[in-house]
């Protein structure tokens, strides 16, 4: 892709909508909706690097309550043909056709790489990846195993939504919680992963989230890991106009 002069690329991740509450969410909700509604108006495209939800299922004929202001002006930036990405998160695995069907945009279940203005990037959520992390990659086969995704649908969604919502707050293993401090670049499993891909290609820019820190850390003299930190402390996000990936952090008080 080039990014036409005066146009950028966005990139965000980690609201949890919905938690604690639907109600106390609403709040980084709007002011999500705001951020979105400000880069539409220079954006050549927008990537969402996962969990905006705190928690999605999609049943085949119901999807979990609440979240239209977001739903909304998703649906109205790819009306006017900007184009939006999706990366699902540890919070919203189970994805199944209604982002692609009803917002028109594309969701991705692994790290995919782009091109921009000769720029490469390696973009994805960022969990499970790298080592360590084993108890969560035992219990994510669990979570993406398509009968354990069948048994779950025949949960009443009252009751399913409920039991999910609990146990994406309260399991650590679930909610990715455990270690939201930085734990040094040699210790960062993301940092870790990121270097073994180099040694078999170079790219510019790694681009994650799931960490909920912004960090940009040098991997070499051409190489960055851009973390991009979350919308419930930091409410930051990367914008790359051309030339270089740029971490910012939105004013909250809009």
């Amino acid at each position: 892709m080039n990014i036409p002069e005066g146009k950028k690329v966005y990139f965000a991740s980690d609201n949890h909508l919905g938690a604690p509450t639907r109600k106390e969410s609403a709040i980084r909700e709007k002011k999500f909706v705001a951020w979105l509604d400000e880069v539409k108006q220079d954006a050549a495209a927008i990537f969402l690097l996962g969990d905006l939800f705190d928690f999605w299922f999609e049943y085949k004929t119901v999807i979990p309550k609440g979240f239209s202001r977001t739903f909304g002006k998703l649906a109205e930036i790819t009306d006017a043909g900007i184009p939006i990405y999706y990366f699902v998160g540890n919070h919203d695995l189970w994805m199944d056709g209604y982002f692609e069907e009803e917002l028109n945009i594309p969701v991705y279940h692994t790290p995919q790489e782009f091109t921009f203005n000769n720029k490469k990037f390696f973009i994805g959520h960022g969990d499970g990846l790298g080592p360590g992390d084993k108890g969560y990659k035992r219990m994510k086969k669990v979570f993406t195993n398509p009968v354990a995704k069948w048994f779950f649908r025949w949960l009443h969604p009252d009751l399913g939504v409920k039991l999910a919502q609990y146990l994406s707050v309260k399991n650590k293993l679930i909610s990715g919680d455990e270690d939201i401090k930085f734990l040094g670049e040699e210790n960062e499993w993301l940092v870790q992963y990121c270097k073994r891909k180099l040694e078999s290609e170079h790219r510019d820019y790694f681009v994650f989230g799931h960490r909920h820190l912004p960090l940009e850390i040098d991997l070499n003299n051409n190489s960055k890991y851009v973390n991009l930190g979350d919308w419930i402390h930091y409410y930051t996000y990367a914008e790359f106009g051309g030339t270089e990936l740029r971490l910012k952090t939105y004013d909250i008080q809009k």
